[in-house]
């Protein structure tokens, strides 16, 4: 009989909560991105300016960075510091700190401004 080592023995629980840190993170990201997006979708000001290309492009890229994001931080936290309270804390600063960059840097063509 083999005997499971210390990291075997949280594998299973840890794939648990990789999942659910990428199911949040994705969540939490189109959520913070969405109110952001809207003007593209609606076409601002009597639907002149819309663009589509948020809902097949922007949108799985924002989705795959919110699930990805904070997986890798808790990854990288499990090694470096190796526990897992820890690593959650640090895929859950990640996560905070990458939808912040998201709605500071990411802006929406908008209508065109004419200035007097």
């Amino acid at each position: 009989m083999k005997r499971r080592t210390q990291a075997g023995a949280g594998a299973g629980a840890g794939s648990g909560a990789g999942c659910l840190l990428a199911g949040a993170g994705a969540v939490i990201a189109v959520l913070a991105w969405a109110p952001l997006a809207r003007v593209n979708v609606t076409g601002g000001f009597e639907g002149q300016h819309r663009d589509l290309s948020v809902l097949y492009l922007d949108f799985p890229l924002i989705a795959l960075g919110g699930a990805l994001l904070p997986v890798v931080a808790w990854r990288a936290g499990l090694t470096v510091v190796g526990r897992p309270w820890a690593a959650v804390l640090g895929a859950v600063a990640a996560l905070a700190l990458g939808v912040w960059g998201l709605t500071a840097w990411w802006e929406p063509s908008g209508p065109p401004v004419f200035r007097e």
